[in-house]
Parts: C-alpha cells; sequence; structure tokens
C-alpha cells in the first residue's frame, strides 16, 4: 500500500509524540516558559500602565543583566547569549525610550557601559513593583506555602546553574 504523499512516516510522529511527553514532564522547560510567560505579562501591564507601545518583551529580558553601574555590551551579549550586534539593537531602541545611555568606561577609555538613565532607574523601580504586584497574584493563584517554597528554592536553582554554568566555561576548548 502507497503512503499518502503528505503522510508522516510512522516514526516521526512517534517522535512527535516522544518530544512532546517530554516537554510536559521537564521542569526546565516548564521554567523557560514560565519565565517567558512572566516577561509577556509585565510588558502587557507596562504598556497598559504607561501607554508605551514601543516596550518588548525583548526589551525587558535585556534589564537583569543590566548592572545598576553599567555595563559594557559585550558582557550584556555574553549574559543575554545573543550576539552584539543584536544587543546594540536591543540598546539602541531603550536609548531611544530614554532608559538607558552609553557613557565612558572609567577602567578603560576606550570602551563604554550602557547604564540607566534616571528616568532608567525610575522605570526599572516600576517595572519591580509590578513584578511584586505580579507575585503577589501568584500567591493568591499558588497558594502562600508554594511561592514560599519556590522563593527559597530558585536562589539555590540560580546559584546551582552559575556554577554549572562557570564548570562549562572551564571544560569547553
Amino acid at each position: 500500500m502507497k503512503a499518502h504523499p503528505g503522510a508522516r512516516p510512522p516514526a516521526a510522529s512517534t517522535d512527535v509524540a516522544l518530544a512532546d511527553k517530554k516537554k510536559k514532564n521537564n521542569t526546565a522547560h516548564s521554567l523557560l516558559r514560565a519565565a517567558r510567560l512572566l516577561n509577556e505579562l509585565a510588558v502587557a501591564r507596562t504598556r497598559q500602565r504607561t501607554g508605551e507601545k514601543r516596550l518588548r518583551p525583548s526589551h525587558t529580558a535585556l534589564l537583569p543583566h543590566l548592572d545598576l553601574a553599567g555595563t559594557r555590551l559585550t558582557e550584556l551579549a555574553t549574559r543575554m547569549g545573543i550576539s552584539k550586534q543584536a544587543t546594540s539593537e536591543l540598546i539602541s531602541d531603550l536609548e531611544e525610550l530614554g532608559m538607558v545611555d552609553r557613557r565612558p568606561d572609567p577602567q578603560d577609555g576606550r570602551a563604554r557601559l550602557v547604564c540607566f538613565t534616571s528616568a532608567g532607574r525610575r522605570a526599572l523601580l516600576d517595572g519591580l513593583s509590578l513584578l511584586q504586584a505580579i507575585e503577589g497574584e501568584l500567591t493568591h493563584e499558588l497558594g502562600a506555602r508554594a511561592m514560599a517554597d519556590l522563593a527559597r528554592c530558585l536562589p539555590k536553582l540560580e546559584a546551582a546553574l552559575d556554577r554549572m554554568v562557570r564548570q562549562q566555561e572551564r571544560l569547553a576548548p
């Protein structure tokens, strides 16, 4: 019997089902999805509060990687795992929004630091307040005990992942 021209071979169907099952039962995958959804919710609420429609999840994804004292663009690119060109475009967007600027690095006159502007620091504080409000909603949704457990566990998870990344960097050729 001939297979239908558009039909997927049985092995491919099995692979899809297996991948779907593994995705659903994978804590790391759930964390990645939860982080993306949290970022999307925060951006949507920020747009609603401020009326600023140009803000995108890719902009807010950069903010946790930006040190309050400023960070070099190359370091931001490394922390985000994206190209320097893509990072530079995000920084240019945030400059247009008045949230950051580029300043000479006092440690190296050739380098520049990406720094929060005063408006950017205010926006950061507003964003942190917004995240705190979302956390309150999640506490109501999931329960105080679950959120407290998560709050205790996440810093340990972050520290463990940081150690693993540093170890991986030492092993990399």
